[in-house]
């Protein structure tokens, strides 16, 4: 029998020009437009810190039953959690400037969008406390001094608890946001669930110690409304002080750790 001999070409294989024009060119998507990449996602900060505040501040100013910390934690944990669950998809739901600077040092929000997240929020702090005191009865709204913090420090040697309890609240928050969130590892769809359990427990635990704020957007929309400076700069040290430990202490996944890379 005759078996044809195969030239050096065919020897080779089928043709690589031929290989080329078999392989499926798939388009690049399509960049986001610009508003969806930068005025969206500030919109929806403002938005949902708007709604948050004017519910946290409102469950504090209209609670007559007695109820001591239960309705400030409910509302402020089911309206956080509610807001986290609508909105996250378009900003990520932080609706609190330690937040964002948590998400930002382990790498979860580019730092362009940083300072607008952080104008977005007090501007829905503002927002939020003046649609409680529009609202409000007004002298409700001024025997609960608009739902602010401060209050309830008497004298300086409260601080250092008060102090201490807010950073440790806020990086238990911090740390469910973190690890619930955006780790590769222990990211859960039930993230919004647990961020707003996180908040009722803090506030139930410890609402007595320094009002449970955890959130300086909180603080200063009714600061701002109610006119109530008092102390409010620990509302301010305590929960970024947490975002700086929980960036530096996340026991993430290797592109959520600031350390050991």
């Amino acid at each position: 029998s005759f078996e044809p001999r195969l030239g050096p070409a065919q020897q080779r294989g089928p043709c690589p020009v031929q290989d080329m024009m078999d392989i499926e060119v798939k388009p690049k998507p399509p960049r986001p437009h610009w508003y969806e990449r930068h005025v969206q996602p500030c919109m929806a900060e403002l938005l949902g810190s708007a709604l948050f505040i004017f519910i946290g501040c409102l469950s504090v100013v209209e609670d007559l039953g007695g109820t001591g910390r239960l309705q400030p934690a409910l509302a402020h944990g089911l309206a956080l959690g509610v807001t986290v669950a609508i909105l996250g998809d378009i900003s990520g739901g932080h609706f609190n400037p330690a937040v964002s600077l948590g998400v930002w040092l382990v790498g979860g929000l580019n730092m362009t969008m940083l300072i607008p997240y952080w104008l977005s929020q007090l501007c829905g702090g503002m927002i939020g406390a003046g649609l409680a005191k529009a609202v409000a009865p007004s002298e409700r709204f001024g025997n609960a001094s608009g739902g602010a913090f401060g209050g309830g420090i008497t004298a300086d040697e409260q601080i250092p608890g008060v102090l201490v309890g807010e950073i440790v609240m806020s990086s238990f928050l911090l740390l469910v946001v973190c690890m619930g969130a955006i780790n590769g590892r222990t990211r859960t769809p039930l993230a919004p669930f647990c961020i707003g359990l996180t908040i009722t427990a803090n506030i139930l635990a410890g609402g007595g110690v320094s009002g449970a704020c955890m959130n300086p957007a909180r603080a200063f929309g009714p600061a701002l409304v109610a006119n109530c400076w008092d102390y409010h700069w620990v509302y301010w040290v305590g929960p970024m002080v947490a975002a700086l430990l929980v960036g530096v202490l996340l026991m993430g996944d290797q592109a959520t750790r600031l350390l050991l890379k």
